[in-house]
């Protein structure tokens, strides 16, 4: 996660011919029909091979992998209903949001029920909208596969066929192989349940591309309402980014097909709201704000797109048992997140500047911006016992804190990595015999990665490890930095009027457009000095209408201001039209900057960032 997720389907119109005939190979014939939407619904129809048991649960995921959030798909299922040969209902009786006991299963021969998507309620749910679902009919479906598939106990191992019934002229955009030459009809098998949801889909009119880096296929799917962005128009800095990604792994990687599956929100309605990417093994899910400027959305999806096609390192590559073997409705999570989170997003910015797409200095920057939030959350705390209880307090509210110290535990293991070996190796070589050692199928044990790690490695990362990741010394960072001639300086600079770090002073309303000044917070000074009140409806600055359609662009505006400058502000407050005028003040705030300053080092340095 920054995140991701999948889902599956089989026809309506083939009931009474396919699958009126018994299923008697070992498999679960699963049909989606997206023609014929009710009540903004779709129905999943399950043929079941025959069980044994008397009674049998059948799930929907309560977890995901890769979200580390107990979402609880079941709440959008209604309606499920069991048949036996003869199309005579079986008891069902649900055990909980996500599971339905099953009476008499060994008569079983289908279940049916129906979806709901999340999109549309966002704001009662906290699904992450990458591994969330879309049911916008003729127009667009995001299936995700855990929201609208699921799995009987024990037999989570037995394959799946999908079948998905679909208007002609949408387009299905997945990994997957369609099986069937039928335009309006998508058919897929998968072993197993978890690689069913391991491959999303997203059915929308054709806006897609693809090209070759080194041997991979790469699909760039864009789901655009507007039309504000086409597939193409992202293409040129998707390929000079993967091919960068491709080139730093070097042999690492050996996929054959990756898909980029982007979906566009219309903030102008009820739509997806929580914005970045979830992985899969051979894709991706992103959602961004349509109404994001180019520059800034091309940014957003370098940044995030590199971070979950490193996740074919870490966790798909290189995982625990836990990950292996994940149970979708009890979980037991691996104590290594520091790795599956850290060490990707450490990649996302290192592969960077090894490839020239960043600067040395921007690199030293986002580092020290990591540094900076990182001392927001107990830098005490153990990260592997985080991560064993990331879904219970307090530790499920430090979790964003592995995209911040995950990272720069990786940072400083790559450094002493480096460091041991007189800059022969790093981090990536330690990945790469990790993977040889381990692989896609066969999981380590998390009580003996610590010791596998530093058997690989040297006697100092061991000790890195116990000190720092399974301990609770906070890390000098000052200290790792200087192993490679980097010393910190402090500066001052302005900050966002707007924000706080990442806590907005505004908000928005959807219908109306119009930015709102939040209430019950304490208000930067450059609110404050102008008169501006919690509550405060911002309609012009400086003559220039704002509203949600423009937004970005007053917070580009916003970076450009200068200390004590005239500003004149429209407002509204309740029934009032007020003018305020006034200077700007501009929060400032103080930073940590890097530099190289030690040049008996800079041979150690460029191994660390170029080798």
């Amino acid at each position: 996660m920054k995140k991701q997720v999948y889902y599956l389907i089989f026809a309506f119109c083939f009931l009474t011919s396919v699958y009126a005939q018994k299923n008697t190979s070992n498999t679960f014939n699963v049909s989606l029909d997206l023609k014929n939407i009710k009540d903004d619904q779709v129905e999943v129809v399950m043929q079941t091979p025959a069980f044994t048991e008397e009674n049998i649960h059948f799930y929907i995921p309560k977890i995901i992998p890769g979200t580390y959030s107990e979402d609880n798909y079941g709440k959008y299922v209604e309606s499920l209903k069991a048949f036996d040969k003869n199309g005579k209902s079986l008891s069902v009786v649900k055990i909980d949001e996500n599971t339905w006991n099953i009476k008499n299963a060994k008569s079983i021969r289908k279940i049916s029920y129906r979806v709901n998507d999340t999109f549309d309620i966002e704001d009662v749910h906290d699904i992450f909208s990458p591994a969330g679902t879309n049911i916008e009919a003729n127009q667009n479906f995001l299936i995700n596969p855990h929201g609208f598939f699921g799995y009987f106990e024990g037999k989570a191992n037995i394959p799946y066929n999908l079948t998905i019934s679909h208007p002609k002229e949408l387009y299905a955009s997945t990994s997957l192989f369609d099986l069937d030459p039928n335009e309006e009809i998508a058919t897929y098998k998968v072993d197993r349940y978890a690689q069913l949801v391991d491959n999303p889909i997203m059915f929308s009119k054709p806006d897609y591309t693809s090209f070759v880096v080194d041997g991979m296929e790469i699909l760039i799917s864009v789901y655009s309402p507007n039309g504000t962005y086409t597939a193409e128009s992202i293409t040129p800095e998707m390929k000079k980014m993967m091919t960068a990604q491709k080139k730093f792994l070097g042999s690492f990687n050996n996929t054959k097909k990756y898909s980029i599956i982007l979906y566009l929100s219309d903030l102008q309605k009820s739509d997806a709201q929580g914005f970045g990417a979830l992985e899969h093994n051979t894709s991706t899910v992103v959602i961004l704000p349509e109404m994001m400027p180019k520059e800034e959305l091309l940014q957003a999806m370098i940044d995030v797109v590199s971070h979950e096609f490193f996740h074919i390192v870490t966790p798909l590559n290189i995982h625990s048992e836990e990950i292996q073997n994940f149970n979708f409705n009890k979980p037991k999570m691996s104590e290594h997140l520091w790795m599956y989170e850290g060490v990707t997003e450490y990649f996302a910015n290192l592969f960077q500047v090894n490839q020239g797409l960043i600067t040395e200095e921007d690199f030293y920057k986002r580092m020290s911006e990591k540094i900076k939030s990182s001392t927001k959350f107990d830098d005490t705390m153990n990260f592997t016992n985080m991560s064993k209880n990331i879904l219970n307090k307090p530790y499920k509210d430090a979790y964003y804190n592995v995209y911040l110290k995950g990272a720069l535990i990786a940072m400083c293991l790559d450094i002493q990595i480096r460091e041991s070996s007189q800059g022969e190796r790093g981090i990536l070589d330690l990945m790469q015999k990790l993977s040889t050692e381990y692989g896609n199928e066969k999981p380590f044990k998390d009580s003996e990665l610590f010791a596998k790690i530093e058997a690989l490695t040297y006697p100092a990362v061991g000790e890195f490890l116990k000190t720092y990741v399974s301990g609770t010394t906070p890390i000098p960072y000052d200290a790792f930095f200087a192993k490679m001639g980097v010393s910190t300086s402090k500066s001052t600079e302005n900050g966002n009027p707007f924000f706080n770090g990442n806590t907005p002073y505004i908000t928005a309303d959807q219908e109306t457009k119009e930015i709102i000044i939040l209430t019950n917070i304490e208000l930067p000074e450059f609110m404050t000095s102008l008169g501006i009140e919690g509550g405060d409806v911002l309609l012009e600055i400086n003559q220039v209408a704002y509203s949600i359609d423009n937004a970005y662009d007053l917070l580009e505006l916003s970076t450009k201001w200068k200390q004590e400058e005239n500003i004149t502000i429209k407002i509204r407050r309740g029934n009032e039209v007020k003018f305020l005028k006034g200077k700007v003040k501009l929060p400032v705030e103080e930073i940590t900057k890097l530099t190289a300053t030690d040049d008996s080092k800079k041979p150690l340095k460029e191994s660390w960032l170029w080798h």
